[in-house]
Protein backbone atom coordinates (compact mmCIF):
# COMPACT_ATOMS: atom_id res chain seq x y z
CA UNK A 1 0.00 0.00 0.00
CA UNK A 2 1.45 3.49 -0.63
CA UNK A 3 1.51 6.13 1.99
CA UNK A 4 2.57 9.38 2.44
CA UNK A 5 5.71 9.75 4.14
CA UNK A 6 5.14 11.91 6.81
CA UNK A 7 1.94 10.05 7.92
CA UNK A 8 4.08 7.50 10.42
CA UNK A 9 5.58 10.64 12.48
CA UNK A 10 4.83 10.59 15.74
CA UNK A 11 3.98 6.68 15.29
CA UNK A 12 4.71 4.85 18.62
CA UNK A 13 7.27 2.25 18.53
CA UNK A 14 5.93 -0.65 20.51
CA UNK A 15 8.21 -3.49 21.15
CA UNK A 16 7.60 -7.44 22.36
CA UNK A 17 8.10 -6.01 25.99
CA UNK A 18 7.13 -2.25 25.92
CA UNK A 19 6.53 0.98 24.39
CA UNK A 20 10.25 2.70 23.11
CA UNK A 21 9.53 5.73 21.94
CA UNK A 22 8.36 7.21 18.64
CA UNK A 23 9.41 7.97 15.19
CA UNK A 24 10.82 11.29 14.67
CA UNK A 25 11.82 11.47 11.51
CA UNK A 26 12.89 8.73 8.07
CA UNK A 27 16.75 9.04 6.48
CA UNK A 28 16.01 7.82 2.41
CA UNK A 29 18.62 7.57 -0.15
CA UNK A 30 17.75 9.84 -2.93
CA UNK A 31 19.93 8.14 -5.40
CA UNK A 32 17.88 4.82 -4.79
CA UNK A 33 14.73 6.35 -3.24
CA UNK A 34 14.21 3.59 -0.94
CA UNK A 35 13.59 4.60 3.29
CA UNK A 36 17.29 3.01 5.32
CA UNK A 37 16.63 3.91 8.42
CA UNK A 38 13.32 5.13 10.30
CA UNK A 39 14.56 8.05 13.28
CA UNK A 40 13.33 6.60 16.98
CA UNK A 41 13.20 9.39 19.71
CA UNK A 42 13.06 7.49 22.69
CA UNK A 43 12.50 10.02 25.23
CA UNK A 44 13.32 10.39 28.68
CA UNK A 45 14.32 6.21 28.64
CA UNK A 46 17.46 6.99 27.01
CA UNK A 47 17.65 10.66 27.47
CA UNK A 48 15.88 11.41 24.57
CA UNK A 49 18.71 9.66 22.20
CA UNK A 50 17.74 9.68 18.76
CA UNK A 51 18.51 5.84 17.27
CA UNK A 52 17.97 4.20 14.01
CA UNK A 53 16.04 1.39 13.15
CA UNK A 54 15.70 -0.45 9.45
CA UNK A 55 12.63 -0.92 7.98
CA UNK A 56 12.68 -4.63 8.12
CA UNK A 57 12.67 -4.28 11.82
CA UNK A 58 8.94 -2.98 11.84
CA UNK A 59 5.67 -5.31 11.51
CA UNK A 60 2.36 -3.99 10.21
CA UNK A 61 1.35 -0.61 11.24
CA UNK A 62 -2.11 0.31 13.24
CA UNK A 63 -3.43 2.64 11.65
CA UNK A 64 -6.29 3.86 13.80
CA UNK A 65 -4.45 3.45 17.34
CA UNK A 66 -0.83 5.27 15.33
CA UNK A 67 1.52 2.48 16.65
CA UNK A 68 4.20 0.51 15.21
CA UNK A 69 5.05 -2.76 16.26
CA UNK A 70 8.68 -3.72 16.01
CA UNK A 71 10.66 -7.28 16.41
CA UNK A 72 13.50 -5.77 18.48
CA UNK A 73 12.95 -5.84 22.16
CA UNK A 74 14.10 -2.70 24.72
CA UNK A 75 17.52 -4.17 24.79
CA UNK A 76 17.83 -4.74 21.22
CA UNK A 77 16.42 -1.22 20.77
CA UNK A 78 18.79 0.58 22.93
CA UNK A 79 21.55 -1.47 21.42
CA UNK A 80 20.88 -0.08 17.59
CA UNK A 81 22.94 2.91 16.56
CA UNK A 82 22.51 6.48 17.01
CA UNK A 83 21.63 8.80 14.49
CA UNK A 84 25.48 10.25 14.86
CA UNK A 85 26.68 7.11 13.19
CA UNK A 86 24.76 7.40 10.02
CA UNK A 87 23.85 10.96 9.66
CA UNK A 88 21.76 12.44 6.40
CA UNK A 89 23.29 15.69 4.63
CA UNK A 90 21.54 18.59 6.94
CA UNK A 91 23.45 17.28 10.06
CA UNK A 92 26.54 16.91 8.16
CA UNK A 93 26.45 19.99 6.95
CA UNK A 94 25.27 21.78 9.97
CA UNK A 95 28.25 19.88 11.72
CA UNK A 96 30.42 21.13 9.16
CA UNK A 97 29.58 24.75 9.94
CA UNK A 98 29.82 24.28 13.40
CA UNK A 99 33.58 22.95 13.38
CA UNK A 100 35.20 24.90 10.61
CA UNK A 101 37.24 27.73 11.63
CA UNK A 102 34.62 30.91 11.24
CA UNK A 103 37.28 33.12 10.09
CA UNK A 104 36.62 34.78 6.72
CA UNK A 105 39.26 36.68 4.96
CA UNK A 106 39.26 40.09 3.35
CA UNK A 107 39.34 40.23 -0.55
CA UNK A 108 41.23 43.22 -2.49
CA UNK A 109 40.36 43.57 -5.84
CA UNK A 110 43.96 42.88 -8.07
CA UNK A 111 45.27 43.32 -11.01
CA UNK A 112 42.86 42.94 -14.63
CA UNK A 113 39.74 42.61 -11.91
CA UNK A 114 41.27 39.68 -10.06
CA UNK A 115 41.29 39.17 -6.23
CA UNK A 116 44.10 39.02 -4.31
CA UNK A 117 44.70 37.79 -0.46
CA UNK A 118 47.77 37.77 2.09
CA UNK A 119 49.27 34.51 2.51
CA UNK A 120 48.67 34.52 6.06
CA UNK A 121 44.63 34.90 4.95
CA UNK A 122 44.77 33.23 1.84
CA UNK A 123 46.28 30.00 4.35
CA UNK A 124 43.37 29.86 6.55
CA UNK A 125 41.23 30.74 3.45
CA UNK A 126 42.18 27.43 2.27
CA UNK A 127 42.12 25.17 5.66
CA UNK A 128 38.54 26.81 6.32
CA UNK A 129 37.63 25.24 2.81
CA UNK A 130 39.50 21.99 3.25
CA UNK A 131 37.59 21.14 6.76
CA UNK A 132 34.17 22.23 4.88
CA UNK A 133 35.18 19.37 2.16
CA UNK A 134 35.67 16.80 4.84
CA UNK A 135 32.96 17.77 6.92
CA UNK A 136 30.91 17.94 3.98
CA UNK A 137 32.16 14.09 2.29
CA UNK A 138 32.64 12.19 6.07
CA UNK A 139 28.96 10.75 4.64
CA UNK A 140 26.63 9.40 2.54
CA UNK A 141 26.44 12.53 0.31
CA UNK A 142 22.75 10.60 -0.61
CA UNK A 143 20.86 10.16 2.29
CA UNK A 144 18.32 12.19 3.27
CA UNK A 145 15.99 13.68 6.03
CA UNK A 146 12.35 13.42 5.21
CA UNK A 147 11.88 16.01 7.87
CA UNK A 148 14.13 18.29 6.05
CA UNK A 149 13.56 18.40 2.45
CA UNK A 150 10.03 18.25 2.83
CA UNK A 151 8.61 21.79 2.56
CA UNK A 152 11.75 22.11 -0.39
CA UNK A 153 11.09 24.68 -3.45
CA UNK A 154 10.54 22.91 -6.34
CA UNK A 155 12.50 23.72 -9.81
CA UNK A 156 11.55 22.87 -13.18
CA UNK A 157 13.57 23.15 -16.08
CA UNK A 158 12.11 26.91 -16.71
CA UNK A 159 11.80 28.08 -13.26
CA UNK A 160 10.13 27.65 -9.83
CA UNK A 161 6.45 25.96 -9.51
CA UNK A 162 6.11 25.28 -5.69
CA UNK A 163 7.20 23.14 -3.12
CA UNK A 164 7.47 19.82 -2.11
CA UNK A 165 4.52 18.89 0.07
CA UNK A 166 5.59 15.28 0.76
CA UNK A 167 6.44 11.55 -0.52
CA UNK A 168 4.43 8.74 -1.24
CA UNK A 169 6.33 5.14 -0.93
CA UNK A 170 5.17 1.61 -0.63
CA UNK A 171 4.99 0.42 2.83
CA UNK A 172 5.89 -3.31 2.07
CA UNK A 173 9.47 -2.70 -0.44
CA UNK A 174 9.80 1.02 1.31
CA UNK A 175 10.58 2.27 -1.92
CA UNK A 176 9.67 5.87 -2.41
CA UNK A 177 7.85 6.50 -5.71
CA UNK A 178 6.22 9.92 -6.38
CA UNK A 179 7.00 13.54 -4.74
CA UNK A 180 3.93 15.11 -4.45
CA UNK A 181 4.03 18.91 -4.96
CA UNK A 182 2.26 22.05 -4.72
CA UNK A 183 1.58 24.08 -7.19
CA UNK A 184 0.20 27.03 -6.00
CA UNK A 185 2.73 29.05 -5.86
CA UNK A 186 2.39 28.72 -9.60
CA UNK A 187 -1.51 29.88 -9.20
CA UNK A 188 -2.80 26.61 -10.08
CA UNK A 189 -3.67 25.12 -6.34
CA UNK A 190 -3.04 21.67 -7.83
CA UNK A 191 -1.14 19.19 -6.30
CA UNK A 192 0.87 17.12 -8.52
CA UNK A 193 2.16 13.61 -8.80
CA UNK A 194 5.83 13.62 -10.32
CA UNK A 195 7.98 10.75 -10.49
CA UNK A 196 11.12 10.53 -8.35
CA UNK A 197 12.84 9.06 -11.24
CA UNK A 198 12.24 12.64 -12.71
CA UNK A 199 14.19 14.82 -10.31
CA UNK A 200 17.78 15.15 -10.72
CA UNK A 201 19.00 16.97 -7.84
CA UNK A 202 18.85 18.35 -4.11
CA UNK A 203 20.19 21.01 -3.00
CA UNK A 204 20.51 21.98 0.42
CA UNK A 205 21.82 25.00 0.74
CA UNK A 206 19.68 26.02 -1.65
CA UNK A 207 16.60 23.96 0.34
CA UNK A 208 14.89 23.08 -3.23
CA UNK A 209 14.53 20.09 -5.77
CA UNK A 210 15.09 20.41 -9.32
CA UNK A 211 12.54 18.57 -11.62
CA UNK A 212 13.71 17.44 -15.14
CA UNK A 213 10.44 18.43 -16.50
CA UNK A 214 9.15 21.96 -17.84
CA UNK A 215 5.69 23.37 -15.33
CA UNK A 216 3.78 22.94 -18.35
CA UNK A 217 4.95 19.30 -17.68
CA UNK A 218 4.51 19.30 -14.18
CA UNK A 219 1.43 21.36 -14.03
CA UNK A 220 -0.24 18.51 -16.72
CA UNK A 221 0.67 15.52 -14.49
CA UNK A 222 -1.59 13.46 -12.52
CA UNK A 223 -3.38 15.43 -9.23
CA UNK A 224 -3.61 14.59 -5.87
CA UNK A 225 -6.99 14.56 -4.21
CA UNK A 226 -6.81 12.38 -1.18
CA UNK A 227 -4.72 12.70 1.91
CA UNK A 228 -3.86 9.00 1.77
CA UNK A 229 -3.76 6.92 -1.28
CA UNK A 230 -4.51 3.19 -0.84
CA UNK A 231 -4.10 2.17 -4.77
CA UNK A 232 -1.35 3.09 -7.18
CA UNK A 233 -1.66 6.35 -8.86
CA UNK A 234 -1.77 6.30 -12.35
CA UNK A 235 0.85 7.84 -13.73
Amino acid sequence: MQRRLSAFANYTIESPDGKVGYISDALFEDDHWKIRWFVINVGSWLFGHKLLIRPAALGRPDIRQRVFPVTLTKAEVEASPDISSDPPVFRQMEHGMKTVDTYVPIWDIGAFGGYSVGSSDFAIYNERETQQYHAMTNGDLHLRSGGQVIGYGIYALDGDIGHLEDFLMNDETWQIEYALVDTKNWGSGKHILIPVTDIMAIDWAGKYIRIDRTRYDIKSGPSWRKPDLSVRPVP
